[in-house]
């Protein structure tokens, strides 16, 4: 039976019966597969322990038409085929309620360059760009933003295929690896400034944390496996700035259409100014994750923000 996305149909669960059986969905076949099984695996230990019924699924392994044998499925699947909509539309026309974001949003968030276009159109600064087709665009990128700056392929999360390049004749390999991994890929200048990241969690933001690594960039590595990042919640801007980050955050998150629960990642020019960098809109859960410590910091520990998170389910009402 199809299902619709009701908001007003969020409610908050006080057994975990409400929810019946729960499939956890973890792994899949996308580059980041190794971080879904952690954000995964510790997910479904978090809803075990406070008694949901909740068991593994890996889509790799198993057909999508055995989630019909749950009640309700929390996504823990991330990059493409998990995160960007083409999971929730099946999902949707199988009628089994999920977590997070609908298929729009989950589709768009996804997509670096289509978000910050609507970012943009609602008054959330975003960085200047260049999409790069091909060697055809190279001059104009190098005239346009200077370098040093940083490729990016379009629809790739934890920074998979992103590169800094700080000379001109870098740019083809940097453009050679993005391409690699998918034909959309565009090109931002650096921007040298304090990195922040917001939590949304039902609609309300989570306390910003503020965000340093030894690494180039706040990679793959550094999100997930290095002990030396450095981590600040609170975050040490002032109260209004803050809470300027934190609208911006549900901001862009309404101008994508996204929901549930996510992340939007910040830099802040030499003015000051927060840019957006992207949304998630299924972020890593595993230990070294942003979407937890915010959590803590706001008073929410790891297994109340899973089940937290499995309520937004609601809001996927059978038509």
């Amino acid at each position: 039976m199809r299902l619709r996305n009701d908001p007003n149909a969020m409610r908050r669960a006080t057994d975990p019966r409400e929810f019946g059986r729960v499939a956890v969905l973890l792994g899949g076949d996308s580059s980041e597969r190794e971080i879904s099984l952690l954000s995964g695996n510790a997910v479904l230990a978090g809803l075990k322990r406070r008694g949901v019924d909740a068991h593994a699924f890996d889509p790799r392994d198993q057909a999508l038409t055995q989630v019909l044998e749950f009640d309700r499925v929390w996504i823990a699947l991330h990059g493409p085929g998990g995160e960007d909509g083409t999971l929730q539309g099946a999902l949707e026309y199988l009628g089994v309620p999920y977590t997070g974001s609908a298929v729009m949003g989950s589709a768009i968030g996804m997509d670096k360059l289509r978000t910050k276009r609507l970012a943009h159109a609602v008054g959330v600064a975003t960085a200047d760009y260049v999409v790069l087709r091909g060697p055809q665009d190279f001059e104009v990128a190098i005239e346009r933003l200077g370098v040093p700056m940083i490729i990016k392929p379009a629809t790739q999360g934890s920074s998979v295929g992103m590169s800094k390049v700080e000379r001109a004749e870098d740019l083809p390999g940097a453009y050679q690896l993005a391409a690699g991994i998918e034909s959309s890929v565009f090109a931002e200048p650096w921007i040298t400034g304090k990195e922040y990241t917001v939590a949304v969690l039902q609609g309300r933001a989570l306390p910003a944390i503020r965000i340093e690594t030894p690494k180039t960039f706040y990679d793959y590595e550094a999100k997930y496996f290095r002990d030396d990042t450095r981590y600040f919640c609170p975050c040490g801007l002032s109260t209004p700035a803050e809470q300027h980050l934190a609208n911006l955050a549900v901001a862009a998150f309404d101008a994508v259409g996204a929901g549930g629960w996510g992340r939007a990642d910040f830099m802040m020019d030499t003015t000051g100014r927060p840019l957006l960098l992207e949304i998630n809109t299924i972020p890593g859960m595993t230990d070294h994750s942003l979407v937890p410590m915010a959590a803590r910091a706001a008073g929410i520990d790891f297994d109340e923000l899973v089940w937290r998170v499995l309520e937004t389910s609601f809001t996927r009402v059978r038509a």
